[in-house]
């Protein structure tokens, strides 16, 4: 048996890779790398703006080509880093040495010595993690989310008065309509993108372990911390003026948890489809030259949210794993988190994946009126809760002196099926007031909706 060629381990990066490549944008090697040189790049900037240790303001032209070294970085400095961190053995060294030899290509190596000044490597790293992340979330994934929330939303005000059959527990329940439980999943989803939307992204740049020991020496009278914050807010970032060696990642935490949340919102949704193509509820429109099942010709299989299930799971088993690892550091550092954030892209990915599949899976469905009906017109026994509840307000009004209504209404409709001429005499024996009679005698299963319409305002 021949070897193959090399191939992706994961099939992020190999069967999957069209709908989840933009992440690579960000959160890949080289995608970090390049917020290295960024920040990098960057620092020597700020440095020379406040003409530290004598040297002089870069001319505007010298900073545009430093910051073209960033907006032009491709896959020859992609491979240049490859081959410096072969011989470092240290990938934030390998990034300090290509950035030295971007200033000597420049005329720059006077400030040379200024390249990853008083810096540790968690200075770098952990600026850039932040900005790759903040870049990811807000570019890539979001809008996908968003693009999720969207859809649903303009499926609920499009199915807004389509009567249905609820399930509790499985089994019938009091009628809603297809538009109202799709707004609950909006409603749900759209807390969580704002919740995402405003986290923060934390940085530090406090040196070897946070205590500014190296910036003080060299230069007694900087006051280090107010250098330090306008450096971080200058990227964007929210500055984090108390850590170790390494930025506390609680950031991360805490937006992996909020990513994790969503996943398992989006699972309860792509549960709850499957669950209504199940029914019948939902039509799946076949795609041409699809094939729904391998021997049996007539199946359009739920594909897509089956899918999303599955990744919606891996991607909260990758977040929730960084996010309870990630907030632990032994004393002033240790590497556990090194390898961990390497997997960030996994988790993201995933997650990336079944929006994805969720997307186009909502494009794929079509509601089937009839079968709602047909649905609710087979449980009118569902209009007991109504009867029992209008008969209490009876009683209490002094029209009715029926004692226990609910066990009245159970009595007639518990584990039985029950239809409308069944319900009507029922009714109309009733001891009640005229009015409340004649309203009853008016409802059907259908109608039995309540607000459940106008609630989809509320999005």
């Amino acid at each position: 048996m021949t070897s193959l060629p090399p191939q992706p381990l994961s099939p992020l990066d190999g069967r999957y890779r069209s709908a989840v490549g933009e992440l690579g944008e960000h959160l890949s090697e080289a995608g970090l790398n390049r917020a290295r040189v960024h920040v990098e790049v960057e620092w020597l900037i700020a440095q020379t703006d406040r003409g530290f240790f004598g040297s002089s303001p870069l001319s505007t032209d010298q900073k545009a080509s430093l910051r073209k070294v960033v907006a032009d970085f491709g896959q020859a400095d992609i491979d240049e880093l490859a081959t410096l961190e072969a011989t470092t053995r240290h990938d934030v060294k390998a990034v300090e040495y290509y950035v030295r030899r971007r200033l000597s290509d420049l005329g720059l190596d006077a400030i040379a010595e200024l390249t990853h000044f008083a810096c540790t490597s968690e200075d770098i790293n952990n600026l850039s993690y932040a900005i790759t992340v903040r870049d990811a979330v807000r570019d890539v994934w979001l809008p996908k989310y968003r693009l999720v929330i969207d859809t649903l939303a303009a499926l609920a005000v499009e199915h807004r008065d389509a009567a249905m059959l609820s399930r509790t527990h499985g089994q019938p329940a009091t009628p809603s309509t297809m538009g109202k439980e799709l707004a609950v999943f909006v409603y749900r989803l759209s807390r969580i993108a704002a919740q995402v939307e405003a986290s923060e992204y934390l940085g530090k740049f406090s040196g070897a372990t946070g205590t500014f020991s190296a910036h003080v020496v060299a230069a007694p009278d900087v006051a280090w911390p107010e250098v330090s914050r306008e450096f971080v807010e200058s990227l964007g970032l929210t500055w984090n003026p108390l850590t170790t060696q390494i930025e506390s990642h609680d950031w991360q935490a805490e937006l992996y948890g909020r990513i994790s949340h969503a996943n398992r919102v989006l699972h309860n949704l792509a549960t709850d489809i499957w669950t209504y193509i199940s029914l019948g509820a939902f039509r799946q429109i076949p795609a041409a030259g699809a094939t729904g099942s391998s021997t049996m010709p007539h199946k359009v299989n739920p594909i897509r949210f089956e899918n999303a299930e599955a990744n919606l799971e891996l991607s909260s088993a990758v977040l929730d794993s960084l996010a309870a690892t990630l907030v632990t550091s032994r004393l002033q550092r240790d590497l556990t988190d090194s390898s961990a954030q390497r997997n960030i892209g996994v988790g993201f990915g995933h997650s990336l994946l079944a929006l994805d599949n969720i997307q186009r899976g909502l494009g794929e469905i079509d509601l089937d009126l009839s079968v709602l009906a047909a649905d609710l017109d087979a449980n009118w026994e569902v209009l007991g809760e109504a009867i029992q509840t209008v008969i209490r307000a009876e009683v209490v009004a002094g029209r009715s002196t029926i004692a226990d209504p609910y066990a009245l209404l159970k009595e007639l409709t518990r584990g039985k099926r029950v239809g409308a001429a069944e319900l009507a005499a029922f009714v109309d024996g009733l001891e009640i007031g005229d009015e409340a009679k004649q309203r009853l005698l008016a409802l059907t299963p259908t109608t039995y909706t309540g607000i459940a319409s106008a609630l989809v305002d509320r999005l």
